[in-house]
Parts: C-alpha cells; structure tokens; sequence
C-alpha cells in the first residue's frame, strides 16, 4: 500500500497513511460549523480528524455520545444530512461518504447539542428503568390522551423528516445472475473470482465505496505482497471479466423466496445533488440461482461502566481510522480486550505516534506472546483486568483499571474495547434460520443457511485472514459448479499467520456509572436484570421489554451481549437462552427507494393500450378506468356536451355498428390437465363441461360468499382457457387464483398467467357487425360458424393470428376480436375503413354503460363487494352439485334474508328529471332517515330506446315491488324524484337481437 505522505492541518490527522486523497481539501459542515476533510473520508473520521469527539445524544438519557464503530453498526453516530427538502435523518456518520459542500447536523437534542435541556432525563434514571412506560402511564386513565400520549408522541424519534416533498428521483431493477457474492472483503473476493473464472454470471455487491472490506483497514500481506496490492489486482480481473457486474455502495439487505435478495444502491448519496435524470438510489431485486455471503464480523462492545462516553470505541474502529483514514482517535490510548484481535490496534496506534498507555486484558491468563508483544509497544499489561470506571463527561480524562491485586487510575483520552467479533450472519435468518451457539468461538454461527447460500470467511466463524481467503475461492467455485458451471481447483492466497484466540466477557466488574448495553436506547446491564426479575424470561420478551436492539442499528452490538448477560442471570448457556428474530431489512432502508418511481402521478402508472393513438385521432375524451385510460367518448364537430356524443354513439351501435377498445378488460390464460377442475372451484357455475370452441359467463365468489368478479372464459383447448374479468378486479382476480393454486389446491397441475398486455382486443358491436367482421376476418363468421358464445381462433388482415368471440355486453349482435398487442393500432384502423360504407364509429365508456343498463347487466356499480348472487338475480348461476370457493358461506342466513335489497330497474316517472347513483330509495311520504332506507341506485343514464333516465339498483323486497313508485332521494344534489320499478332489462328482453 501507497501512503500519502502530504502533511494535514487538521489535529488528529496523522502524518501519513490512509486512503485518502490529502492532496484535495473539502469543505463540510457540522451543527453550522465549517471543517476540511479529504476525498476518501466519512463524515466520521472527518469528524474525528479535527477533534469532533462528541455527536449525539442517546434517546432515553440524551447523554453525551461519540462515535463506537467505523461501519454500518454504528448506534451513537446519527446525524440530519443535507437540508430543506433534501434534508434525511438518522443518517450513520461512519457510512455518509464525504463531499464538497456536505451539511450535517447533530439531532436529538435541545438547544445545542454540547448544551442539551433534556439531559436531566438523567436524574430520574431510577424512575427510567425497563418498562417504565407500562408502569407510569396506568393511572388515572384519563390523563393518557390530555398529557401521557402528546408527551411521548413529543419526546420520540431521533431525526427531523423533511417537510416539503423530496425533489430526488428513486428507481427499482431487477438483475438475474448464477453467483451473488455479498460482501466485497477477502473471502467476498476470493468467491468473485473463483465463481468468474468459470464463467458463470457473478454479481459482487458491497456496502461500501471501496472493495476490501478488513483489508483496507489491515495492514497484512497476502502472496507476499501488500494486501491492498491483492485487493486492487482481484478488482482489476473482476472489471475486466465479461460476466461480472460489481455493486458497490450496495447493501443486500433481505433474503427472500426462490433466491431473491433485496439491496439498495446509494447511487448519488456522495454528492450533494444528483445529476439531472440520475437517481438518488435504486432499489435492486438479485435473483441468484446461487449465493455466496461474505459479509463479515462485527466486533462487540465491552459492558463495564462508563462505556458510552464520547472515546470509548470499538478497537477494530479505532484502528479502521487510523490506518484507512490516517485518523487518531484520540492521544493516550487503554486497550480494554478479551483477545488477541485488538493488538494489530495497539500497532497501528503506536506506529502513528498515540501512546498505548494500557493493556488490560479480561483473561486470567494470556498468552505470553502477546503480553510480550504489548510489552515491546511499552504499554503496562494487566490481565485478569477490567475498566470499572470513566473520568469525564464529554470526553474522556481517565479511567479505573482494577485487578485482583490492585486498583489504578490512568489518565487517558481514547479507550479501544474488544469483546471478540460476532459473524454477521442475518441474511442467512431471514428465511427462518436460527443462529448456533459456539462455545470454541465464542459466538454464533450461522445454522440453516437459505436455499442456495453458503456462507464464507467471518460471516461463518473463520476470522482469520487465511480462513477468509480458503473458504471464499471454495464456496464460490462451489457455488458456480451447482449453477452448472466447470472450473479447477485452485489453492488459495498465502496470507500469514494470526491469531483470533478470544475469551466471552459478558459484562465487568460494578463500578461507578451505568453499564450499558444498548447505547442508542440507554439499555443497561441493570435494566436486563430487571426485566429477569420481573418474569420476562424470554430474549424476545426482554427485548421488548427493554427496547433493546430496537432502533437503527437492530441490535447489532447489542445482541449478543444481552444474550449473554440473560444467559448468567439464569445460570444457563447461550443455546439454551437462544437469539432474537432477524428479519430484513438488514440496515435502514429508505421509503424512497422502496417506493421507487411510485409516487405522485407515477404512483400507480398510467397504461395505455395498443390503440390509444388511434383512439385520441379519433376525438377520444380520456378517463382513468383502474390502472388504465379508456376513452369516455369520442366528440364530433357540432357536439357541445358528452351527452350529445355519448347518445350518438349509442344509436350508432343500436342502427349500424361500433367499435370499443375493450383491451383493458383482465385476460388470464389457464392451462393444464386440471385447468377444468381448477375453474369449477373458483366459479360458482361448472366449466369442465364447456365444449371447446365455446364461451361462458361465469360468476366468482369471495370466500365470505359475496360476489368477487364476473367475465366469460373460453374453452380454446382441451386442457387450455381464457378467462376475462372486470378492468378495476383483474389484478386482484389473479391473486385470487394464485392463491387457490400455491395454497388451498397446490395438488391440482394448472397454471395461469395474466396476458392482458398482450392482447389488444375490440368488441364490435350492432346489427350491422357481422358484415363488418367478414370484410376483415379471412374464416366464415356466419351465424351458423360463428353461433352466440362462440370462440375460435381467426385470421386477420396480413396473415396475423386472433381470436374471435360472440360476447355481447351492449344486447346487439355483437363480437369481440382480438390480435397481439402489437397489431393493436392496426386492427383498429382496419376495421374503421372496412367499416366506413357500414356507418361504423367508435363508442367509449358511456355509450357501453348506457347500453349495458338498457340490458340489464351488473356491472361495477352492483358489483362493489357487498352483494351476493341472489341479491343480483344471479342465483341460477350458482351449482348446487358441487363445491367452489364461497359456496358455504354464501349460505349464512343473513345472506339470504328475504329483505336484503335485490337488483330492481327503476324508470323516472317524469323522464325529464335525472336521477343520479346514489340516490337513495325512500316509500312516498316516508321521512328521509336510515329507518326508512330502502336501498340506493347503483346506476343511472339517459336512453333514448326508454326515453327517459332509467338505471338499476339494489332495494328490499325490490322484485316484488315491480311496478311501484318510489322516492329516488339525493341529499347530496338536492334532489327527490319519483321513480317506477322495474324489471332490470329495458332492451329486447328475450335476446333475439343478439342471437340473430
């Protein structure tokens, strides 16, 4: 590794070393403040360069706290990033990427973060214990929404969101690849290459800016040469191999079903803007057929009193700063450790000029290698030792050392603790894998693994660097072989010889101050045993008890730790005492990101379809209908009023023929030899019965026994359908039968894919369509090819592939044609000239309705979940030989009560007076009040055949009241008209028409 060796101004800047560019100086700013830092840095060691100890406050106590660790871990560091709209909270220093111009602000306190009121939180500590909240705030009940609630809803929270929308753009993607390597350290490299050199798809991902993981904070050999040297030549292959994608500034934060893995790339964090059309981050779906997780260890705390004050930090941390960053985290370091580990920080400290004022080692008896090592840095050595106290509030002055022979004072500024390293296993928990106690370890491995993932280097226990390297190159070659891929064995990188020996130290001695636990929620030691005594015996109950683990680092050095202290006060062991749940997402992950482009407008996009250019040449008037726009109606020259265009196009549909872009309507294509069985379950009518070549309209029943959705399904082969649903519920009706298939029938051998993109489809409807079919359609579309629900695949103009249907939703002689959606546009266009002689013309949205109401047809109105068959007058269609989804509870006896409001058509006895939906039925005479309610219109129109406003409705007793006047009352409009019911069909009742 190349140092810099350009001199720094900045205080605790060391002379050289790091990676960083000292040549290139920034500006950023802390709680208004300006300081420089240098392109490679974080906003934490820039921080800790110009002497920023203090940079938070802790949530409960709002103590004084400084930065614990250099990665994703970090509880103390949480800082407000940029301002206004951009502003963002929680942010961790130890991962926001120093730029130019950077704003940062501490949170948490008040008025100042050096000088913060809610400190006195401190003093009524004894009354803060575990589950104060569930102790406090009981009595008097009527005091918990006047002062308990608005008191607490105040005091919560960390961060300040942005009030004013977020002017950045988020995007969602999806990358396929054979090997995910997670984690860009030594075995996350070692299993890249391996897995690339066979050629199999590798995606590498790491969190951080940087490939290297430990190696850029290590200064080991591999091969005999420099580690980083190691590190830049593995990158350099990775680049230039063709199958390789690398991720960085990525974290894969979840595993899912079916080797998914969920990550965040933070594409633009490191900048203060991102650059026009980029995004700020991008929300990545991996679909791995094999995965390998090389994420790492993450170093535990030691618990002793006074461990949370600002220059207590972890001792990986602190040699993280100085050798990556040329960082000093403070003058006169103690190292505090249960192992070897924490020598390499005691080097790298004395090797940049910080005297190494102790080492106090918790073990009885430590090896003698190492207190000979200490002893050559000229540091005192104290096994069997423990820090019992920490002089100093914002910053650290000394700290009481005690052994069994003695008791000391040292003046110090910097403590470096090490409770030996726990594998950063919890993706491999997310899908129900418990971690495995190990005793030899010393901490957790990872059990049951997802399908798929197999676990390298420290993630699965092997802390040393050479076990790093060993199992990457193994797991990853591993991984591309089971995704069908050849290579040769290889033998790993030299690197030399460490040594990982540790012992568990759970918490120290008592002493003065508080020990803690969690440090962002202020969970002491004391507060577990607490939580103990008061019956919370599970970890999970304790937790929650406590809000240990429950902020934004989850737990991360926390956990294990609370484990351990639990396990002792129950004088059982770790596996007994068992873990928390992990579960996804692994680090904090923004709404943004999750929502993607989802917001706004694009909340839920617009969808065209294939004809919607022609549409609009057409004089279309677009509406939303669901996910899509359809047009309502189509204006001509002279029409000042929908009403006018919409009547027109009815009559042209009634006298000539029209066409309907009816594409939107949901398409599902079923298949398999128990396509049949599957569609007699989910519809209340039998389909297995259905010749092929032919349609049938068929209803569909919630389990609750309400109605869910009704369409025509067409037999196109002997183990092959096509069902239709409503526009709105063709989404939901695929989940539906999802459903049915994963989880209530997964026996039956069907499957069903939704196709309504792929088709673009047209009902052409009027007693002039068959003639307008046959100048397009090369077979015989006679009445007697081609009879009433007919389908059958057609020919269409230049030798494209459709298919035809004899539906009728208008009551006229009617069809509906459809092509790929591709040819679309063009099956339109061709229609409308075959058509010109034939007076066709399009008809949008209202037209439809109008017609449909004129027949007599539910539609979305009666349609709205609340109703059942019989309600609809639909109870024929309903089998009683055999089962389907909703039959038992369609039978509940309120269900089919005899005074549940059924479907009724209503005419308006002066049929100049508009009636609109909603209005409500009332008796003559009857006082407007919901004793009186009879039931409500679900849909009205103007019909020129009735000559009148008609529509439908659902009203108590209503087929028996045929022929009465009722009240149609509008509370809303103002309106109370008279109304004659009906029968629900105005329009050739005995459907000759659309049988001719």
């Amino acid at each position: 590794m190349t140092r810099s060796e350009t001199p720094s101004p900045l205080p605790f800047r060391l002379p050289a070393g790091g990676l960083i560019d000292r040549s290139t100086e920034i500006r950023f700013s802390f709680d208004g403040r300006s300081y420089a830092g240098h392109p490679g840095d974080t906003l934490a060691s820039a921080l800790l360069a110009n002497g920023v100890r203090l940079v938070g406050r802790s949530f409960k106590y709002h103590r004084p706290r400084g930065l614990l660790s250099a990665g994703p871990e970090e509880p103390n560091g949480l800082v407000e990033l940029r301002a206004g709209a951009r502003r963002e909270p929680n942010t961790r220093a130890t991962v926001a990427e120093l730029y130019d111009g950077l704003e940062a602000t501490s949170q948490n306190r008040w008025p100042s973060l050096r000088f913060d009121l809610m400190s006195l939180n401190q003093l009524a500590a004894p009354i803060l214990s575990a589950g104060f909240y569930y102790k406090t705030f009981m009595w008097p009940a009527a005091l918990w929404e006047k002062l308990y609630e608005p008191m607490i809803r105040r005091a919560a929270g960390l961060g300040r969101a942005a009030e004013a929308p977020d002017p950045d753009r988020y995007e969602k993607a999806t990358a396929h690849c054979d090997v995910l390597v997670v984690g860009g350290g030594p075995a996350g490299l070692a299993a890249a290459l391996a897995a690339a050199r066979t050629g199999a798809r590798v995606i590498l991902a790491d969190e951080d800016f940087r490939l290297g993981g430990r190696l850029l904070a290590e200064a080991q050999t591999i091969d005999g040469r420099p580690a980083l040297e190691w590190a830049a030549l593995a990158e350099a292959e990775l680049e230039a191999a063709p199958e390789v994608r690398i991720f960085r500034r990525t974290t894969v934060f979840g595993a899912y079903d079916h080797g998914a893995y969920g990550a965040v790339e933070r594409v633009n964090d490191h900048v203060a803007t991102p650059p026009a059309y980029e995004p700020r981050q991008r929300l990545w779906r991996f679909v791995a057929e094999r995965c390998v997780l090389a994420a790492g260890a993450i170093e535990r705390p030691l618990v002793f009193p006074g461990n949370d004050r600002p220059g207590v930090m972890l001792a990986g941390a602190v040699r993280t700063y100085a050798h990556r960053y040329g960082v000093a985290a403070g003058r006169e370091a103690v190292v505090f450790s249960t192992g070897d580990d924490a020598l390499r920080t005691a080097r790298e400290l004395a090797a940049g000029g910080v005297t190494v004022a102790a080492w106090v080692d918790a073990r009885r008896e430590p090896p003698d290698a190492l207190r000979e090592a200490v002893q050559e840095l000229g540091a005192p050595f104290y096994p069997d030792g423990a820090i019992t106290a920490v002089h100093g509030r914002t910053s650290i002055q000394a700290v009481d050392i005690r052994t069994p022979l003695f008791q000391t004072t040292l003046e110090c500024d910097l403590v470096a603790m090490s409770g030996g390293w726990s594998p950063t296993l919890h993706l491999t928990s997310h899908l129900g894998g418990r971690p495995v106690w190990d005793e030899a370890l010393g901490a957790y491995r990872p059990g049951a693994p997802p399908p798929g993932m197999s676990v390298a280097g420290a993630a699965a226990g092997g802390m040393t660097l050479r076990e790093c390297l060993a199992t990457g190159g193994r797991l990853g070659l591993e991984a591309a072989r089971a995704a069908g891929f050849e290579g040769t064995d290889a033998p790993p990188p030299v690197a030399w010889p460490e040594s990982a020996a540790a012992a568990t130290l759970w918490r120290g001695p008592t002493g003065k101050g508080k020990a803690f636990v969690d440090f962002q929620n202020d969970v002491t030691d004391a507060d577990l045993e607490l939580a103990e005594r008061e019956g919370y015996r599970s970890v999970e109950h304790a937790k929650r008890y406590t809000t240990l683990g429950m902020a934004t680092d989850q737990g991360k050095t926390s956990g294990v730790n609370a484990v351990g202290i639990l396990a002792g006060l129950r004088g059982q062991g770790m596996a007994e005492t068992g873990t928390t749940t992990f579960r996804p997402p692994y680090t904090p992950v923004s709404f943004g990101a999750m929502g993607g482009h989802h917001r706004g407008k694009e909340f839920r996009p617009t969808r065209r379809t294939a004809a919607h250019a022609w549409a609009a040449e057409q004089g279309a008037s677009f509406v939303e209908s669901g996910v899509w726009l359809r047009a309502e109606w189509f204006t001509r020259p002279g029409e000042t009023d929908w009403m006018q265009s919409c009547a027109r196009e009815v009559a042209t549909v009634r006298g000539a023929v029209g066409i309907c872009d009816v594409s939107t309507l949901g398409k599902i294509d079923i298949q398999g030899p128990d396509a049949a069985a599957l569609l007699d379950r989910l519809y209340t009518g039998t389909f297995s019965t259905l010749p092929v070549g032919r349609a049938r309209y068929g209803l569909m029943l919630r389990e609750d026994g309400f109605v869910f959705d009704d369409g025509t399904t067409a037999r196109l082969g002997a183990e092959h359908y096509l069902m239709t649903t409503t526009t709105a519920n063709a989404g939901k009706v695929m989940q539906h039968i999802e459903f049915a298939l994963q989880w209530l029938w997964p026996e039956l051998d069907a499957q069903a894919v939704s196709v309504t993109e792929q088709w673009a489809q047209f009902a052409v409807a009027g007693p002039r369509s068959r003639e307008l079919l046959a100048r397009v359609v090369a077979e015989d579309v006679s009445n007697e090819a081609v009879p009433f629900m007919a389908a059958l695949p057609v020919t269409l103009p230049g030798g494209v592939r459709g298919r035809l249907f004899r539906i009728s939703f208008s009551g006229e002689l009617a069809y509906e044609i459809g092509a790929p959606s591709s040819y679309g546009e063009a099956l339109a266009r061709a229609l409308m000239e075959a058509g010109r002689d034939l007076g066709v013309a399009p008809y949008g949205l209202e037209a439809l309705n109008v017609m449909r109401i004129e027949k007599g047809h539910v539609a979305g109105g009666e349609l709205n979940g609340q109703t059942t068959a019989r309600d609809l007058g639909l109870q024929k269609m309903v089998s009683t030989k055999k089962d389907f989804i909703g039959r038992v509870m369609a039978q509940r006896p309120a269900l089919v009560a005899p005074d549940r409001p059924a479907l009724v058509g209503w005419k308006s006895a002066d049929p100049s007076v508009r009636v609109s939906a909603g209005a409500h039925f009332l008796d003559v005479g009857a006082a407007a009040s919901m004793e009186n309610d009879l039931g409500y219109v679900t849909a009205a129109a103007w019909s020129a055949h009735a000559g009148g406003w008609i529509g439908l409705g659902l009203m108590k007793h209503g087929p028996e009241r045929i022929g009465e006047t009722v009240r149609a009352w509008d509370a809303v409009r103002g309106r109370d008209t008279p109304v004659t019911l009906c029968a629900p069909c105005f329009y050739d009742p005995q459907g000759e028409r659309l049988r001719g």
